[in-house]
C-alpha cells in the first residue's frame, strides 16, 4: 500500500498534518462499453519551455495535449475540443485552436471509434459596436468550414459577440438559422451561462434563462435535422430537465452541469442526459468505470464511485466558475500527465494556495490519486513556492 504524508495549510493559517489513501482503485481503460454518450470538454498543456509571453500568446506542448486526449479514448470518452476546458477565449486564441483541432482529429482516426467533435464560435472576431449580425454570421461560417475541411465534428459554441451584437431573440435566430443551414452535418449547440462567461450574459435574448429556453428551443425545433444534441451549462438542474422533456424527437440533452451531473446522467423516468463536461477530464478513471457500472445496471455501485466526485467537482467549479481550468490542469498536474503547473496564459495564478490544498484532499478522498507519493511530492514543492514548507 503506497500512502503519503504531508502538511496541508489551513484558512486559519496553520499546517495540519495529512496523510492520503490507497492508490486510485480506477482502471486505466475502460472496463466496458457507455449506455450514455460521454464528452470529456479536454484542457490543453502549456509548454514551459517556449519564450511567448503566457499573457499574450498561447504555447502549446503539443505531444503531451495529443497524449491526454489517448489517454481519454482509451478510458472510452469522446473528446471535445478546443473548448472553454481548453482556455478557448482565456487564452487559447483560434489559430492555435485550429490546430489543435487539427491534430485531435488525426489522432482520432488512428484510434478505433475514437470520437471528437470540436468547437466553433467567433473569438477571432472582437466584440464591438463596429460588430454587427452578417460579420458574426461570417466569423461563425468561417470556424465551421475550417473544421470540417480538417473532417472534423462541431460543437456550436456561444459566441461573445453574437452577445454584444444581439438586439432580440430574433438575431439569435437569424445567426443560428443561416449558420446551420450551411454545416455538413449534425452538430451539438453549445449554451454556456454567465457564470462560466460573463460576456455571455443575457444569451438568447434574456437575462431570465426561462425565457432564454424558449427561444433556444424554437431555434431546435426549426433546425432540428441539423442538430445532434445541445449542451446546457447553467449549473441547474431544474433547467436542464425542463428542457430536456421538451426537446425534438431523437435529440440529445448533453449535460454541461458539473454540480449535478451524477443524477442527470442517471436520469428519471422521463428520461436521462447524456454527457459534454469539463469535470470528465479531472474524474476520469472515476467516471469511467462508474459509466460502466451504469451500463450494466448497477446504479448502486455508480452512485458509490460518483458520490465523492461531486464534492470535488463543486470545488473545482466554485466561484468564480471561470477560473475551473486551474483545478483540471493541478489534477492533471498530481496524476502526473504533465511534468509542471504551467497553464496557457499564467491561469495556474487563477486559484488560490487554500483552494488547491483542499483540492488535493478532495481528490484524494474521491480516489483519484494514481500515484499518492507523487501527488504528494508535487503538492509540496507547490506549497514551498508560496513559502509554506509542509
Amino acid at each position: 500500500m503506497i500512502v503519503a504524508s504531508l502538511k496541508l495549510p489551513t484558512a486559519s493559517r496553520g499546517l495540519e498534518p495529512y496523510r492520503t489513501g490507497e492508490p486510485s482503485p480506477f482502471p486505466a481503460v475502460a472496463a466496458g462499453p457507455f449506455n450514455r454518450r460521454a464528452f470529456a470538454a479536454v484542457h490543453v498543456v502549456a509548454d514551459p519551455w517556449s519564450a511567448k509571453d503566457p499573457w499574450l500568446a498561447p504555447a502549446i506542448d503539443w505531444d503531451a495535449t495529443i497524449a491526454y486526449r489517448r489517454h481519454l479514448w482509451r478510458l472510452g470518452f469522446a473528446v471535445a475540443e478546443a473548448m472553454d476546458t481548453a482556455q478557448r477565449g482565456m487564452g487559447l486564441d483560434w489559430p492555435t485552436s485550429l490546430e489543435l483541432i487539427r491534430r485531435s482529429v488525426a489522432a482520432a482516426a488512428e484510434i478505433p471509434g475514437a470520437i471528437v467533435f470540436s468547437g466553433a464560435g467567433t473569438d477571432h472576431l472582437q466584440p464591438g459596436p463596429h460588430v454587427g449580425i452578417d460579420e458574426v454570421i461570417r466569423a461563425y461560417e468561417e470556424q465551421c468550414a475550417a473544421i470540417e475541411k480538417l473532417g472534423g465534428r462541431i460543437v456550436l459554441m456561444a459566441s461573445r459577440a453574437l452577445a454584444a451584437a444581439a438586439r432580440g431573440p430574433d438575431d439569435y435566430a437569424k445567426v443560428y438559422g443561416r449558420v446551420l443551414s450551411r454545416v455538413r452535418e449534425p452538430v451539438i449547440i453549445h449554451w454556456l451561462g454567465d457564470m462560466f462567461d460573463p460576456a455571455l450574459a443575457g444569451y438568447w435574448g434574456h437575462a431570465d434563462p426561462k425565457p432564454a429556453m424558449e427561444v433556444c428551443l424554437a431555434v431546435l425545433a426549426d433546425h432540428a435535422e441539423k442538430i445532434d444534441g445541445v449542451k446546457i451549462s447553467l449549473l441547474s438542474g431544474e433547467h436542464e430537465i425542463a428542457m430536456r422533456r421538451r426537446l425534438p424527437k431523437g435529440m440529445r440533452m448533453y449535460t454541461g452541469d458539473d454540480f449535478y451531473f451524477a443524477e442527470l446522467i442517471a436520469g428519471d423516468e422521463h428520461g436521462y442526459s447524456d454527457a459534454l463536461l469539463g469535470i470528465f477530464d479531472a474524474i476520469a478513471p472515476a467516471a469511467s468505470a462508474a459509466l460502466t457500472a451504469l451500463a450494466r445496471r448497477d446504479r448502486t455501485r455508480y452512485e458509490t464511485i460518483l458520490a465523492p466526485c461531486v464534492p470535488l467537482s463543486r470545488h473545482i467549479f466554485a466561484p468564480p466558475t471561470r477560473f475551473y481550468k486551474t483545478g483540471v490542469v493541478f489534477m492533471a498536474w498530481l496524476n502526473g500527465h504533465q511534468d509542471h503547473f504551467a497553464m496557457v496564459g499564467g491561469q495556474q495564478s487563477a486559484r488560490h494556495i487554500l483552494h488547491l490544498s483542499e483540492l488535493f484532499r478532495l481528490a484524494d478522498k474521491a480516489g483519484l490519486l494514481r500515484d499518492p507519493d507523487l501527488a504528494a511530492r508535487r503538492m509540496r514543492a507547490l506549497l514551498a513556492t508560496h513559502g509554506i514548507e509542509a
